[in-house]
């Protein structure tokens, strides 16, 4: 048994926060601070794991090991492992979720209705994201993927946008979208099992190499696939999402923007592309016209929207399809393989939840002091509140790639290194920030300046609660842009051996 016990205590210290507000805790304002509390230590955590991980040796480090943790009948032919652990793909991603469980309470500081419900879930649904970055046992994994949707369902459905009809149907989609990818995820990882013996994610890459698989390993591919896929959200899989975005409160959309995205894009990094190198090659075409559909739809669409969420919700389709092109760079027509590529996907999983987060924490504050989310009837609300207009001109010039900023960094990782493998597609996908350019920059001028309606002569900025995370996401964008290598490096040193491995399959292939 090898455990050190840190990342157990990372993932489980806000469920055991929800379950002492859950049982014990009375009071609206307790349990408002308690969540605060819970929150911070856990940022804290993986702040220590983050600077604790040593990206020079690389590989799963910090590793928390119970290898009998489920023994199995019949000697032990069905045992699953307690297994935690990171590496250089997983410690960034379990930075991110620290950050924005953190965000998401302070976030929420004025909710009135059923508040001890409502914290309970939503630390119930930091531990089920950081849970999925963490595990390096297949079934345990999926447990955890499992636990985060009733979180997210109830946080909709209860607290989301009026009517009570639209949420509840949100919702409800919301479910029955992801309940079908993980179903598929389960034959897959049952399907592996039974064929390699193990749900050791670390060992699974040569254990399905050497095995008779089931089922034929493009189609065990497909079925995991289409389940990272519908989370990403990956076109025509996506149509959950400005519905779920739209009617979930101001900190589940903030969560669902930053992180639960990110397990889509996590999945197809650490097992569709690590476990199955030789079906991703043949298909990395179907990948890099994947992006470029997810980047032109979601951008085009953008611009028929006049809710002031649907709008974002629909740009974070166009800028996850930036993460798919760069997963693309995996094989090109010569048979290349881009590292470069792959790090900027993975940076871009990262800059964009800090980016999306805070432009929904920005637009569920403006809604709270205005009352609207409907572009058209907003208007010179810089006047009246100039900390969050700043604010918004940092995430929207960010979120259109603007040097300096963490949307820059990212992107321009992802064009340099898919550009090599697929030209095309990366020129096509570069129109994606010409997009973005026009819509980020036309929403904020119709919302945050020109003459000042009548009707919000007496709004106010931010308040002191608000202040805080809007801080924090505006300087996390700012140093991540300033200094990428900070998180490119962690990345780079987790996409190391992946590429090493795709490299030798697409050389394979050449001979």
């Amino acid at each position: 048994m090898e455990f050190s016990g840190l990342l157990t205590l990372t993932v489980f210290l806000p469920l055991a926060g929800a379950i002492v507000i859950a049982l014990f805790l009375r009071g609206d304002k307790l349990i408002r601070t308690f969540a605060a509390l819970i929150v911070s230590a856990d940022l804290i955590l993986t702040v220590v794991i983050f600077a604790k991980y040593d990206s020079a040796k690389g590989g799963v480090q910090m590793i928390d090991r119970i290898r009998d943790w489920i023994p199995g009948s019949g000697g032990g032919d069905f045992a699953v492992q307690y297994f935690m652990g990171v590496d250089g793909l997983s410690v960034p991603l379990v930075l991110l979720t620290g950050l924005l469980g953190f965000v998401a309470v302070l976030a929420s500081w004025r909710i009135g209705l059923r508040v001890r419900e409502y914290f309970m879930w939503l630390l119930a649904l930091q531990t089920g994201v950081m849970g999925v970055f963490i595990s390096l046992d297949f079934l345990l994994f999926f447990l955890f993927w499992e636990l985060e949707l009733l979180p997210m369902f109830f946080l909709i459905s209860i607290w989301g946008s009026e009517p009570r009809s639209k949420r509840e149907f949100s919702a409800m989609k919301f479910l029955i979208f992801t309940l079908f990818g993980s179903a598929l995820m389960l034959v897959g990882i049952l399907v592996l099992f039974f064929s390699t013996g193990t749900f050791d994610m670390t060992e699974l890459p040569a254990a399905i190499a050497g095995a008779n698989l089931l089922l034929p390993a493009g189609v065990v591919f497909a079925l995991l696939f289409v389940a990272f896929a519908v989370k990403l959200p990956l076109w025509p899989f996506h149509t959950w999402l400005p519905d779920a975005h739209t009617d979930a409160p101001t900190a589940g959309s903030v969560m669902l923007a930053g992180v639960l995205l990110k397990m889509g894009a996590y999945g197809m990094i650490r097992v569709s592309i690590s476990m199955f190198p030789e079906v991703v090659t043949s298909v990395a075409w179907l990948l890099a016209t994947a992006g470029v559909i997810n980047i032109v739809y979601g951008a085009i669409v953008v611009f028929r929207q006049t809710d002031l969420k649907r709008l974002i919700a629909y740009s974070s389709v166009s800028h996850m399809g930036f993460v798919v092109l760069g997963l693309a760079s995996v094989a090109g027509v010569a048979g290349s393989v881009s590292p470069l590529g792959l790090t900027g996907a993975s940076m871009q999983m990262f800059t964009h939840g800090t980016i999306t987060g805070l432009l929904f924490l920005l637009v569920g504050f403006i809604y709270d002091k205005a009352h609207t989310r409907y572009i058209p009837d907003l208007g010179g609300l810089a006047k009246r509140m100039p900390f969050i207009t700043i604010a918004l001109m940092v995430a929207g010039l960010a979120s259109l790639g603007l040097p300096g900023t963490s949307g820059f960094a990212a992107e321009i990782m992802v064009f340099l290194g898919t550009i090599k493998v697929w030209s095309l597609a990366t020129v096509i996908g570069t129109t994606g920030v010409v997009f973005a350019a026009g819509y980020i920059l036309w929403t904020i001028q119709r919302v945050m300046f020109g003459p000042i309606k009548e009707r919000f002569e007496d709004i106010t900025d931010a308040s002191g609660m608000q202040f805080v995370p809007i801080a924090v996401l505006v300087i996390a964008i700012i140093v991540v842009g300033v200094y990428p290598s900070l998180i490119s490096d962690v990345f780079a040193s987790g996409i190391e051996p992946i590429a090493n491995s795709l490299e030798r399959v697409a050389q394979a292939r050449l001979n």
